[in-house]
């Protein structure tokens, strides 16, 4: 579901940059919206978790998704101040911040759900 995540992401982000908002607050906002929305499809979809979710694994969504916003906004910042395009640096950005937040999710989130689904087939 990293699509639609994107997606969102994306309209988001350059909804805000057309409206000049600055491409830093833009990214942060953009990626939040993107956060719910990741967090049902993933959970529900991508890695197929049906017991329903408790404190620890929020936590842990949360935390991987501030650490992934945080490769992101540095990424869009040190490529924006590399000088390349807006579009360059936010592809590039959000490439590198959704490599992070799968592997994140896989292993360290949605990882006890995913064994215990192994064990059970």
């Amino acid at each position: 579901m990293g699509v639609g995540n994107t997606l969102i992401d994306f309209g988001v982000f350059f909804l805000l940059t057309a409206c000049h908002v600055p491409y830093l607050p833009a990214q942060i906002c953009s990626y939040s919206a993107g956060i719910t929305n990741s967090y049902v499809w993933n959970r529900n979809w991508t890695f197929g978790v049906k017991h329903k979710a408790d404190g620890k694994e929020i936590v842990r969504f949360l935390t991987m998704n501030i650490a992934a916003s945080g490769i992101t906004f540095l990424l869009l910042y040190l490529f924006q101040k590399g000088g390349c395009s807006l579009l360059v640096s936010k592809l590039t950005a959000t490439i590198g911040g959704m490599v992070m937040n799968f592997i994140g999710n896989r292993i360290w989130v949605f990882g006890d759900s995913l064994k215990n689904i192994q064990d059970q087939e």
